[in-house]
């Protein structure tokens, strides 16, 4: 808690929005197989301030994220998507991490996209069916 005299500043947590945002801004340059450095140079910034962004600790303002969603060819809201306080009532929220929340986490990781690349490659649906099995079994 800070005094009337106190000069020191407690560290701010991200908003949970704003992690939010910037983890769909990390699944979607992922999707697209685009790195940090190349989403940094074509929106005229540093890398590490795309990385600011992907994890919540700097805010992305409106233009800004108009211009990733752009350069993303993907609409704004996708970035708000299932994004925490969403009032909907269609989707009620439990308590702790949803499983929206763990498939993005997933797929933003490097196992989890060279996983669903691999996935999707299989161009037989009986062995796709296979795999999600084999997966299914060795999760229990």
């Amino acid at each position: 808690m800070r005094t009337a005299g106190s000069t020191t500043a407690l560290p701010r947590k991200p908003h949970p929005v704003d992690v939010h945002v910037g983890a769909r801004i990390r699944l979607r340059r992922n999707t697209l197989g685009m790195s940090q450095q190349e989403l940094a140079s074509a929106l005229g910034i540093t890398f590490q301030q795309v990385q600011k962004y992907e994890r919540g600790t700097n805010r992305v303002g409106a233009s800004r994220l108009w211009h990733i969603a752009q350069l993303m060819k993907t609409p704004v809201a996708f970035f708000f998507e299932d994004a925490p306080g969403d009032p909907s009532p269609a989707k009620p929220r439990a308590a702790g991490p949803s499983d929206t929340d763990r498939v993005l986490e997933f797929l933003s990781s490097p196992q989890g996209l060279r996983l669903n690349r691999a996935f999707v490659g299989i161009g037989d649906p009986k062995i796709r069916d296979r795999l999600v099995k084999l997966a299914s079994a060795l999760a229990v």
